[in-house]
């Protein structure tokens, strides 16, 4: 695959069924990159790869906990080298931002997704697609007006290919 997507963590519901992005988060972030469930899930096409493998729990205010530092730290490196063909690496979330951008990032996601062109075209930094995120999305038109145009047009190059 030539696009690789950065996620974080699963959430209860796609830990439970096994497969990524199987909720509503997934499908925002589907329509978002313009990709049918088929081309999404082909391995071929598209590589996902989130911070954690499983599902980290619940906060005292039921919120998701961060993914687990221990996950990333042993495995991520060994399988990013493995994926010398990745092209675009899509960032979905804070926890991605940090661990690909390092110092980069700026203090919060959206100053990070606001300097999408600095890292552009080998990073595409995205917020989380979750419902949670809907306000801010509301809040930052230019988001969906000016950075996910630019994602779509390079998303489909890489996956049409």
């Amino acid at each position: 695959a030539r696009l690789l997507i950065a996620g974080q963590a699963p959430g209860a519901r796609v830990h439970e069924s096994g497969r990524p992005f199987t909720d509503r988060s997934g499908d925002r972030l589907r329509d978002w990159l313009g990709l049918s469930s088929e081309t999404f899930y082909d391995a071929d096409r598209v590589a996902i790869l989130p911070m954690g493998f499983c599902f980290p729990g619940y906060d005292t205010k039921g919120s998701d906990l961060p993914p687990r530092r221990s996950c990333a730290s042993l495995w991520r490196t060994r399988f990013l080298e493995a994926m010398g063909q990745v092209r675009l690496t899509l960032l979905v979330g804070g926890y991605a931002h940090r661990w690909h951008l390092g110092k980069r990032c700026g203090k919060t996601v959206s100053e990070t997704v606001a300097m999408w062109e600095r890292f552009w075209p080998d990073y595409g930094v995205l917020p989380h697609p979750s419902w949670r995120n809907t306000a801010w999305l509301r809040r930052h038109p230019w988001f969906e007006d000016e950075v996910l145009p630019q994602v779509r047009q390079r998303v489909r190059e890489l996956v049409d290919d």
